[in-house]
C-alpha cells in the first residue's frame, strides 16, 4: 500500500551538529520514514530520501531532474544559484554526451600519473610546516594549498593565477555567508578568468586536462562547445579543490582526535586507503543540499508515492549511515571492508573527481601520518569552529602542535 509524503512537521535542513565531530541527532532515527520533509536554507521545502537503497533507485530513475530551474523546483538559498545554468543540461542526452567526452579526456591514467607529483608536493608542504611557526594550521599548511595546487596543475592553471580561486569559490558555495549582489560579482569574475584561460589553450594547448577537453571528440567528431568548457571548468576547478580540501582538514581533525586511529595507521600505512573510505563515509564535512533534485512524474519511493512537482533530496549522509547496508553505521573502523559509501553519489553523476580526491586524500594522510607521529590539536576538536553558512562546512582552523 502506497502513501503520501508527510506535510507536517518539516525539519530545518541542514540539520544541526550538536558539536563539531558529532553526527546531527537525526540521522540515528531518520531512516524510519523512507521520505521526511524538510524546509531549507531558502524557506521552500523538499523532501529528503533517507534510506541507501531508494536514494541509489532515485538518482537512477529518469523521471528525477536535476534541472533546477524549472519553474516551482525548490530553491537552495535565498541568493545563490549554484549549479544552475539554463544553458547546460543536466539531464540526458545532453548530459550524457559532455560526461562522455569529460570522461575520455578525464582519464584515471591521467589523475594516477599525478600521484608522484602530488607526493612531492605533500612532501614541500610538510616541509615548510616543520620549519615554519607553531601551532600551525593545517588548512593553511597544507588541505588547501595541496587541493588548489593539484587540481590547478591538472586543469593547466598558471602557477601565479592559483590564489585567485579560493575567494571565487567561497562565495560560489555560499549558502548564507554572502548576499546575492557579492555571489554574482565572484561568479562574474571565474567566468571571465576561465573564458580567457580556455581561449589561452586553444591557441596554445599544453598537456593538461583543459587541452585535452578541447581536442576530445564524440563518435560523430562534435566536441565541448565554448560555454560547455567552461562550464566544466568551472565545475573541475569547485569540486577538485574545495570540497577535498574540506575532506582532507576534518579527515585530519577526525584522526587526531583518535591517537590510537593515528597509531595505528602510522604503525601501518597500508591502511591508509581504507581510512579515506571510512572518513569519506562518516560524511565529515557536509550536507545533501546540493543533491536537490526535481520529480518530473509521480515516483512511488519506500511506498511513498511522491507527486510530480515535488523537489527530493537523496540524502548521502543519511545513507552512509544506514544498518541495513552498513554494520554498525555509527562505529568509525578504518578497517572497514566493502565500505559501498556513496559519497560521491552513484549512476550518471557519480562525481567525475572522485579518483583525484581519493588520490590526494590517501598521499596527503600518509605523509601527515608518517612525518609527524607525534602531531596533535592545540584545543579540543569539538570546539573547533565549522564554516558555516557554506555548502562545504570545512574547519575554520586547524591549529596542531607536535
Amino acid at each position: 500500500m502506497t502513501t503520501s509524503p508527510r506535510t507536517t512537521g518539516a525539519c530545518p535542513y541542514p540539520f544541526k551538529r550538536p558539536s563539531a565531530l558529532e553526527q546531527p541527532t537525526e540521522l540515528r532515527t531518520i531512516r524510519e520514514e523512507p521520505v521526511v520533509p524538510v524546509e531549507l536554507p531558502s524557506g521552500d521545502q523538499a523532501l529528503l530520501i533517507t534510506r541507501y537503497l531508494d536514494m541509489r533507485a532515485v538518482l537512477s530513475d529518469e523521471r528525477v531532474s536535476r534541472d533546477l530551474t524549472r519553474p516551482g523546483t525548490a530553491r537552495m538559498t535565498k541568493d545563490n544559484v549554484m549549479f544552475q545554468d539554463p544553458h547546460i543540461s543536466p539531464d540526458p542526452p545532453e548530459h550524457t554526451r559532455m560526461r562522455r567526452l569529460i570522461t575520455k579526456a578525464f582519464t584515471p591514467k591521467r589523475v594516477e600519473e599525478l600521484r608522484p607529483r602530488t607526493e612531492k608536493v605533500v612532501a614541500e608542504l610538510l616541509d615548510a610546516m616543520e620549519k615554519g611557526p607553531r601551532p600551525a594550521d593545517l588548512n593553511e599548511a597544507l588541505a588547501f594549498p595541496l587541493t588548489i595546487r593539484m587540481t590547478c596543475e591538472l586543469l593547466g592553471v598558471p602557477l601565479e593565477d592559483q590564489h585567485k580561486f579560493r575567494s571565487w569559490t567561497d562565495h560560489f558555495l555560499s549558502v548564507s555567508r554572502f548576499t546575492g549582489e557579492e555571489i554574482g560579482r565572484a561568479r562574474g569574475e571565474l567566468i571571465a578568468y576561465v573564458q580567457q584561460l580556455v581561449a589561452a589553450k586553444r591557441q596554445k594547448p599544453g598537456n593538461d586536462l583543459i587541452s585535452a577537453m578541447i581536442a576530445v571528440q564524440d563518435d560523430d567528431e562534435s566536441g565541448l562547445s565554448e560555454y560547455e568548457l567552461v562550464y566544466w571548468v568551472m565545475l573541475l576547478l569547485i569540486a577538485g579543490y574545495e570540497t577535498t580540501a574540506g575532506q582532507l582538514g576534518s579527515s585530519l581533525v577526525v584522526l587526531l582526535s583518535r591517537p590510537e586511529d593515528l597509531a595505528r595507521l602510522h604503525a601501518d600505512p597500508s591502511l591508509v586507503p581504507s581510512a579515506v573510505e571510512e572518513l569519506l563515509r562518516l560524511q565529515v564535512m557536509g550536507s545533501s543540499l546540493s543533491m536537490l533534485r526535481y520529480v518530473k512524474e509521480d515516483i512511488e519511493v519506500g511506498g511513498v508515492l511522491i507527486p510530480a512537482g515535488s523537489s527530493i533530496i537523496p540524502s548521502i549522509e543519511s545513507a552512509n549511515m544506514d544498518p541495513a547496508i552498513f554494520t554498525d553505521p555509527e562505529t568509525f573502523d578504518i578497517t572497514r571492508r566493502d565500505n559501498r559509501h556513496v559519497t560521491f553519489s552513484t549512476g550518471i553523476h557519480f562525481c567525475a573527481g572522485a579518483a583525484l580526491a581519493r588520490m590526494e586524500l590517501q598521499v596527503a594522510l600518509e605523509g601527515v601520518v608518517r612525518r609527524f607521529p607525534e602531531l596533535r590539536l592545540t584545543a579540543p576538536a569539538d570546539e573547533l569552529p565549522r564554516n558555516e553558512g557554506a555548502l562545504i562546512q570545512n574547519f575554520v582552523e586547524i591549529p596542531v602542535q607536535w
